[in-house]
């Protein structure tokens, strides 16, 4: 939900009025996916692997539809026979899969704040991604930062008894995800790249739905506990808002790929932070309980990402001057 989405490169040389109107783009993206803790809250009827199911098949019949609107299929055949690129798309789909399940599932057991926690530590996770698996230098000030990130892991790992393991796995999860789309398809446009990663889903979310069917999942009703598909055993709203799952999903990606076109990356950087304050704001709406130990923990990693913001400033400097 973060920077990390693919898109085409920003640029920095942009006209006054689309460099308004890519920040506005923008600012309404990452609202949109600050909200989601709410969104998916409404669907507290449903178990998250049945949410999850539903927005694979959703966000797949909209992006076909928009697709077949706009007349839109001939990159389509190109794309198949590149075959390294599906399959590198397929990993990424997985790995996003995986993002969206723990988000739902996180959202849904009321650890929303924890959710947050995992997209503000997002930077930091891609950072040291960038180091061990790219082998990218890091300065001074990234080092630092990333240090930072690790002591508040460390320090949240204590005072809560466990590992952070939500928090982590929606940050590893989402700076993998940017990292494969970075190295595969980079050159893929939002709405291509969302296509074929939920085909790619799809045979996973048919299997998704006929385990909840089976039991799988179990929805939590005011409540009580019940196995079971809810799509159409909750009323007409509720079942609407499982359809909606499908725009909800790729409108705010659209956005971004249409803002990111348009002002350079320190504007997207500078407003990537806003959603996980949204979300944090919105575990706080659910009545969520952040303990002061937590709120130390969030203030650790803030740390660790003023640090990397300034030396994100510091780094555009000199080409910021030049004539």
């Amino acid at each position: 939900m973060t920077s990390a989405w693919p898109t085409d490169p920003p640029n920095p040389n942009a006209p006054h009025p689309e460099a308004g109107r890519g920040a506005l783009y923008g600012l309404t993206a990452y609202l949109l996916w600050g909200f989601f803790p709410l969104y998916f809250h409404a669907l507290g009827p449903s178990g998250p692997l049945e949410v999850l199911a539903h927005r694979i098949v959703w966000s797949l019949l909209f992006c076909i539809v928009v697709l077949v609107i706009g007349r839109r299929w001939a990159w389509l055949r190109p794309l198949l026979a590149r075959r390294k690129l599906l399959v590198g798309l397929t990993v990424a789909a997985l790995v996003l899969a995986i993002n969206w399940g723990v988000y739902v599932g996180a959202v849904l057991a009321g650890h929303t704040s924890e959710a947050a926690l995992g997209y503000f530590l997002n930077p930091l996770l891609t950072v040291a991604l960038g180091v061990v698996i790219l082998g990218e230098p890091l300065r001074r000030l990234q080092w630092v930062a990333v240090a930072i990130g690790a002591v508040a892991a460390g320090y949240l790992t204590v005072v809560g008894g466990s590992l952070p393991w939500i928090a982590l796995t929606l940050a590893s999860s989402f700076a993998l995800y940017g990292l494969i789309k970075k190295r595969v398809g980079a050159s893929l446009p939002a709405l291509h790249g969302l296509t074929v990663e939920t085909a790619a889903l799809f045979p996973v979310a048919l299997v998704l739905l006929w385990m909840v069917s089976q039991g799988a999942d179990l929805a939590s009703t005011g409540g009580q506990q019940q196995a079971g598909s809810t799509f159409l055993g909750f009323g007409g709203w509720h079942t609407t808002l499982l359809l909606l799952t499908g725009p909800v999903t790729a409108i705010p990606l659209l956005l971004f790929a249409s803002a990111a076109r348009r002002v350079p990356l320190v504007t997207i950087g500078l407003l990537q932070f806003l959603t996980p304050v949204m979300q944090l704001l919105c575990s706080l709406i659910l009545a969520e309980t952040i303990s002061a130990a937590r709120w130390v923990g969030f203030a650790i990693v803030w740390l660790a990402l003023a640090v990397l913001s300034v030396d994100s400033w510091r780094a555009r400097m000199p080409s910021a001057r030049r004539p």
